[in-house]
């Protein structure tokens, strides 16, 4: 029906950069809110960002003022750009997106995940 397909993780030092996309396809008739989690090896997963249809975001405190979450509504695609990063930001990064499907159902879709690395 609907799937996300994520790309842009990776290894990288502490205080460097990383920028995520997740692209929703499928039937999809409207997309509403996407968010970015995460999961760290050990650990429950955890909300990254969020943002809705309408551009407004929320953040997780540990995240605030080192990245910023983006969409375009053409492409039906997040991003997160992610700054300073740190050796605890390693974990697995998921996409997430609530969708209605052409069919008119509510869906909760989530990405295969990303992993990011950050070496100290």
């Amino acid at each position: 029906q609907v799937q996300l397909v994520e790309s842009g993780g990776g290894l990288v030092q502490a205080g460097g950069s990383l920028r995520l996309s997740c692209a929703a396809s499928g039937s999809i008739f409207r997309v509403n809110a996407m968010g970015w989690y995460r999961q760290a090896p050990g650990a429950q997963r955890e909300l990254v960002a969020l943002i809705t249809s309408s551009g407004f975001t929320n953040y997780a405190d540990s995240m605030k003022g080192r990245c910023t979450i983006s969409r375009d509504n053409a492409k039906n695609t997040v991003y997160l750009q992610m700054n300073s990063l740190r050796p605890e930001d390693t974990a697995v990064y998921y996409c997430n997106a609530n969708c209605i499907s052409t069919a008119l159902s509510d869906l909760d879709v989530w990405g295969q995940g990303t992993l990011v690395t950050v070496s100290s």
